[in-house]
């Protein structure tokens, strides 16, 4: 069974009581529960894993090759300022789709930034935890379109 994983960034680890208003309500856990529930459903094992280190997501994603076919990535803050977030889906080629809880092209300036957008097959934000649940779709189509063209 193929699998794909999940990886959060800074302060997600927060969920459900750093700014609901933003953010929502749910916790992590629920949200990974979502997660691993959704992939199943789809024929996809998953892995979840979050940090608030930089270094931590930098090895998840290098230890991804060759394990996983697809990789969801909420990174954060990390979103806007990691050149080497980026640099690493690059390197490992393993299709990634950027997901956010909020909107952030309608919040700050600087949120409209966004590095892993540009190693990403696309980026989902702005509906809460049902986008990982939309990324997790997202990369079973590609991954299933990338298996039947060989």
């Amino acid at each position: 069974m193929q699998s794909i994983l999940i990886l959060n960034g800074p302060n997600l680890n927060l969920l459900g009581t750093r700014q609901p208003e933003v953010y929502g309500a749910e916790t992590l856990e629920m949200v990974e529960a979502r997660c691993l529930a959704h992939a199943k459903k789809s024929g996809f094992q998953a892995q979840c894993l979050q940090s608030n280190h930089e270094g931590i997501l930098l090895d998840a994603i290098h230890g991804a090759r060759g394990v996983h076919a697809g990789l969801v990535l909420n990174a954060g803050a990390f979103t806007h300022t990691s050149i080497a977030l980026m640099d690493a889906i690059y390197s490992v080629e393993i299709p990634t789709v950027e997901v956010h809880l909020s909107n952030i092209h309608a919040r700050e300036e600087f949120r409209h930034q966004s590095y892993i957008a540009r190693a990403a097959l696309g980026q989902i934000c702005g509906f809460g935890s049902q986008g990982y649940l939309m990324a997790i779709d997202a990369l079973v189509q590609n991954i299933s379109q990338a298996s039947d063209a060989t």
